[in-house]
């Protein structure tokens, strides 16, 4: 695997299985997951689930989300689900479905010392108004969907070094990029002074590119264009 860019990467997805190789593989530093994936992935049973990702990635942080869309149900899941290891972030989204905004509970959370990974984070807005909730003595994650971003047309680069520079203000804050869409992500994270990039499982193969020479991937291209066409048979 080519030299790899100074940011940490977290796999993201819901297959048990993948845990141990990308640890072994990719060295990931952790792991997220969210009801979406879980869904597509065909898991029933959340907490059993949630329960044996956390035991295969050992010491390794977990973000599990909440599914609930009141706030009081909110703060049940999360401070149940931080109850299930020191290793778990809970992932808050910055609002609820009816556009309330959950600062108030996640600084609730926060001070209370349970390990917020916030999500679903596109604006600077909502960026200022989330850093002064976090406690100053206990970890967080601020999510920043870049790829969700750049996917409006919008350039994400700006978004994040903004959460970058305001994070600053809580000494164990941490930037993380998500909705990764290809792995130059991943280079872009780690210019932005991001200190992690969520990357999907299936995508991390990819990172074997890194650094490859475009000359030489050049020709590996027109050779598997040659190889195909050879095996497919074709004539003119």
């Amino acid at each position: 695997m080519s030299k790899l860019p100074a940011i940490q990467i977290f796999a993201d997805g819901a297959v048990l299985e993948d845990v141990g190789p990308l640890i072994e593989r990719y060295a990931v530093k952790g792991f997220t997951t969210n009801p979406t994936l879980m869904a597509k992935a065909g898991i029933r049973d959340y907490e059993g689930f949630a329960k044996k990702i956390l035991a295969a990635a050992g010491a390794l942080p977990v973000s599990l989300e909440v599914f609930a869309d009141d706030m009081a149900e909110m703060e049940r899941q999360a401070r149940k689900l931080a109850s299930w290891g020191d290793n778990v972030f809970v992932k808050i989204p910055i609002t609820n479905t009816r556009r309330e905004s959950t600062n108030e509970l996640v600084s609730v959370l926060s001070a209370a010392g349970v390990k917020l990974n916030v999500t679903a984070i596109l604006t600077t807005e909502q960026v200022d108004r989330l850093v002064p909730c976090l406690s100053d003595k206990t970890p967080a994650i601020i999510s920043v969907f870049a790829g969700r971003i750049a996917d409006t047309g919008v350039d994400a680069v700006p978004i994040v070094r903004h959460a970058v520079e305001v994070a600053r203000q809580k000494p164990h804050a941490q930037v993380l990029w998500a909705s990764c869409r290809e792995i130059y992500n991943v280079v872009q994270a780690a210019s932005c002074g991001c200190h992690i990039v969520t990357v999907p499982n299936d995508m991390l193969k990819k990172l074997d590119g890194l650094g490859k020479d475009l000359g030489e991937l050049s020709l590996d291209t027109v050779k598997m264009f040659r190889n195909d066409a050879v095996s497919s048979g074709f004539v003119l």
